[in-house]
């Protein structure tokens, strides 16, 4: 019998600035992570979450923000985003819905993405020490909830 490799825990972290520029270097670093780690079938659901949750931080906030990406099981992965802003979005993390935006708005629909697609996901507020939020979404543990087109 041939041993079997395994590929032991990792994460990575992305520091960000609040740039316009910083999402998307974010989502090429969320791909690049993906692919060498043979979990390109991940991609377009990883990257639509860690899109929502990234622009929801850089537009409600004016601080920095971070990416977190980590191996959660072997074929499933934890993306998660922290910002500055200890305020954590109705829905997410808490009992109840994110409030329906209206059918011509141009925004509010990125959460609802997040829980439409991820396995599962949730909110934590960080200690004082370092204030602000943590949003997690997880996926690949199970077939993907919706099919996502590449972002790319």
């Amino acid at each position: 019998m041939l041993p079997t490799t395994v590929s032991p825990p990792w994460s990575y972290t992305l520091q960000l600035p609040h740039d316009p520029r910083a999402p998307g270097i974010a989502r090429a670093t969320l791909r690049a992570v993906l692919a060498t780690y043979g979990l390109p079938q991940l991609v377009p659901t990883a990257e639509l979450l860690a899109a929502e949750m990234l622009n929801n931080a850089h537009f409600h906030t004016d601080g920095p923000y971070a990416l977190r990406l980590r191996h959660s099981s072997p074929q499933g992965i934890r993306v998660a985003v922290w910002d500055s802003d200890p305020r954590i979005p109705p829905g997410f993390g808490r009992p109840g819905s994110p409030p329906v935006p209206p059918a011509d708005a141009e925004s509010g629909r990125g959460l609802h993405l997040v829980r439409a697609c991820a396995d599962a996901w949730g909110a934590y507020p960080l200690g004082a020490a370092r204030d602000g939020k943590l949003l997690w979404a997880e996926l690949g543990g199970d077939p993907p909830k919706a099919q996502v087109p590449p972002l790319h």
